[in-house]
Protein backbone atom coordinates (compact mmCIF):
# COMPACT_ATOMS: atom_id res chain seq x y z
CA UNK A 1 0.00 0.00 0.00
CA UNK A 2 3.11 2.04 0.29
CA UNK A 3 1.22 3.64 3.17
CA UNK A 4 3.37 6.30 5.96
CA UNK A 5 3.96 5.05 8.50
CA UNK A 6 5.06 1.45 8.89
CA UNK A 7 6.94 -0.55 11.23
CA UNK A 8 8.64 -3.09 9.91
CA UNK A 9 9.05 -5.67 12.83
CA UNK A 10 12.24 -8.19 13.22
CA UNK A 11 10.28 -10.76 11.24
CA UNK A 12 9.30 -8.65 8.43
CA UNK A 13 5.99 -8.20 9.22
CA UNK A 14 4.69 -4.69 8.27
CA UNK A 15 2.37 -2.75 10.37
CA UNK A 16 0.93 -0.06 8.77
CA UNK A 17 -1.42 2.98 10.46
CA UNK A 18 -0.02 5.38 13.16
CA UNK A 19 -2.89 3.58 16.09
CA UNK A 20 -1.83 -0.07 14.90
CA UNK A 21 2.03 0.90 15.35
CA UNK A 22 0.94 3.10 19.15
CA UNK A 23 -0.78 -0.17 20.16
CA UNK A 24 2.28 -2.53 19.63
CA UNK A 25 4.77 -0.04 20.43
CA UNK A 26 2.25 0.36 23.80
CA UNK A 27 2.78 -3.57 24.58
CA UNK A 28 6.75 -3.40 24.50
CA UNK A 29 6.76 -1.81 28.13
CA UNK A 30 5.65 -1.93 31.89
CA UNK A 31 4.93 1.73 32.38
CA UNK A 32 1.43 3.64 32.10
CA UNK A 33 -0.08 2.64 28.81
CA UNK A 34 -1.54 4.52 26.19
CA UNK A 35 -4.51 2.26 25.63
CA UNK A 36 -6.17 1.34 28.54
CA UNK A 37 -6.64 -2.59 28.84
CA UNK A 38 -10.36 -2.30 29.65
CA UNK A 39 -13.57 -0.73 30.82
CA UNK A 40 -14.72 3.14 30.31
CA UNK A 41 -11.23 4.04 30.22
CA UNK A 42 -10.39 2.13 26.87
CA UNK A 43 -13.45 2.94 25.30
CA UNK A 44 -13.08 6.59 25.91
CA UNK A 45 -9.48 6.67 24.56
CA UNK A 46 -10.47 4.63 21.66
CA UNK A 47 -13.06 7.31 21.29
CA UNK A 48 -11.11 9.97 21.50
CA UNK A 49 -8.53 8.64 19.26
CA UNK A 50 -11.53 8.06 16.54
CA UNK A 51 -12.44 11.50 17.11
CA UNK A 52 -8.89 12.78 16.53
CA UNK A 53 -8.11 10.59 13.63
CA UNK A 54 -11.37 11.64 11.95
CA UNK A 55 -10.68 15.56 12.44
CA UNK A 56 -7.09 14.55 11.45
CA UNK A 57 -8.34 13.26 8.06
CA UNK A 58 -10.92 15.84 7.27
CA UNK A 59 -8.75 18.32 7.50
CA UNK A 60 -6.63 17.10 5.10
CA UNK A 61 -9.35 17.26 2.82
CA UNK A 62 -10.55 20.22 3.21
CA UNK A 63 -7.01 21.85 2.97
CA UNK A 64 -7.34 19.99 -0.71
CA UNK A 65 -10.46 21.39 -1.61
CA UNK A 66 -9.36 25.32 -0.39
CA UNK A 67 -6.36 24.80 -2.48
CA UNK A 68 -8.58 24.07 -5.81
CA UNK A 69 -8.60 26.17 -8.42
CA UNK A 70 -12.30 26.23 -8.47
CA UNK A 71 -13.22 24.46 -4.86
CA UNK A 72 -16.62 23.50 -4.37
CA UNK A 73 -18.56 25.70 -2.41
CA UNK A 74 -21.09 23.07 -1.11
CA UNK A 75 -17.98 20.73 0.20
CA UNK A 76 -16.48 23.68 1.59
CA UNK A 77 -19.52 24.44 3.63
CA UNK A 78 -19.47 21.10 4.77
CA UNK A 79 -15.64 21.51 5.84
CA UNK A 80 -16.48 24.27 7.99
CA UNK A 81 -19.72 22.61 9.54
CA UNK A 82 -17.27 19.30 10.94
CA UNK A 83 -15.09 22.14 12.01
CA UNK A 84 -17.49 23.61 13.95
CA UNK A 85 -19.02 20.43 15.64
CA UNK A 86 -16.02 18.77 16.42
CA UNK A 87 -14.57 21.83 18.26
CA UNK A 88 -17.59 22.66 20.52
CA UNK A 89 -17.63 18.95 21.26
CA UNK A 90 -13.97 19.29 22.42
CA UNK A 91 -14.78 22.72 24.00
CA UNK A 92 -17.13 20.49 26.19
CA UNK A 93 -14.92 17.86 26.77
CA UNK A 94 -11.38 19.79 27.26
CA UNK A 95 -12.07 19.51 31.35
CA UNK A 96 -12.21 16.08 30.94
CA UNK A 97 -9.21 15.53 28.64
CA UNK A 98 -7.42 17.58 30.91
CA UNK A 99 -7.76 15.32 34.11
CA UNK A 100 -7.74 12.02 31.89
CA UNK A 101 -4.11 10.31 32.41
CA UNK A 102 -2.35 10.77 28.93
CA UNK A 103 -2.99 8.07 26.31
CA UNK A 104 -3.99 7.79 22.67
CA UNK A 105 -6.82 10.07 22.64
CA UNK A 106 -4.93 12.83 23.99
CA UNK A 107 -2.49 12.38 21.20
CA UNK A 108 -4.46 11.72 18.44
CA UNK A 109 -6.25 15.04 19.33
CA UNK A 110 -3.23 16.71 20.01
CA UNK A 111 -2.26 16.12 16.24
CA UNK A 112 -5.71 17.10 15.11
CA UNK A 113 -5.76 20.49 16.49
CA UNK A 114 -1.30 21.08 15.77
CA UNK A 115 -2.36 20.45 12.01
CA UNK A 116 -5.11 22.89 12.49
CA UNK A 117 -2.74 25.79 13.85
CA UNK A 118 -0.31 24.59 11.04
CA UNK A 119 -2.35 24.76 7.91
CA UNK A 120 -5.71 26.92 8.70
CA UNK A 121 -4.11 29.73 10.69
CA UNK A 122 -6.75 32.04 8.99
CA UNK A 123 -9.72 30.02 11.32
CA UNK A 124 -8.41 31.55 14.53
CA UNK A 125 -10.21 28.68 16.20
CA UNK A 126 -8.37 29.38 19.60
CA UNK A 127 -10.79 32.50 20.38
CA UNK A 128 -13.83 30.53 19.51
CA UNK A 129 -12.82 27.67 21.94
CA UNK A 130 -10.89 29.01 24.99
CA UNK A 131 -10.83 25.64 26.76
CA UNK A 132 -9.58 23.01 24.53
CA UNK A 133 -7.10 25.83 23.04
CA UNK A 134 -5.57 25.88 26.52
CA UNK A 135 -5.77 22.30 26.87
CA UNK A 136 -4.01 22.06 23.29
CA UNK A 137 -1.10 24.40 24.61
CA UNK A 138 -0.51 22.66 27.14
CA UNK A 139 -0.24 19.52 25.47
CA UNK A 140 2.30 21.40 22.53
CA UNK A 141 4.31 22.10 25.48
CA UNK A 142 4.97 18.36 26.39
CA UNK A 143 8.42 16.79 25.14
CA UNK A 144 6.58 14.92 22.55
CA UNK A 145 4.88 17.32 20.90
CA UNK A 146 7.63 19.31 20.68
CA UNK A 147 9.83 16.99 19.26
CA UNK A 148 7.49 16.32 16.08
CA UNK A 149 5.93 19.41 15.77
CA UNK A 150 5.32 20.44 12.31
CA UNK A 151 7.78 22.78 10.36
CA UNK A 152 7.20 24.31 6.37
CA UNK A 153 10.19 22.83 4.85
Amino acid sequence: MSKIPTLVLDDGSPLYDSGVICEYLDTLHDRPKLFPAMGSARWTALRRQALGDGFLDFLLLWRHERERPQPSQQLLDAFAEKYHATLTFLEQEASSLARAPFGIGHIALGCGLSYLDFRFVDLGWRGGYPQIAAWHASFAQRPSAKATEVVED
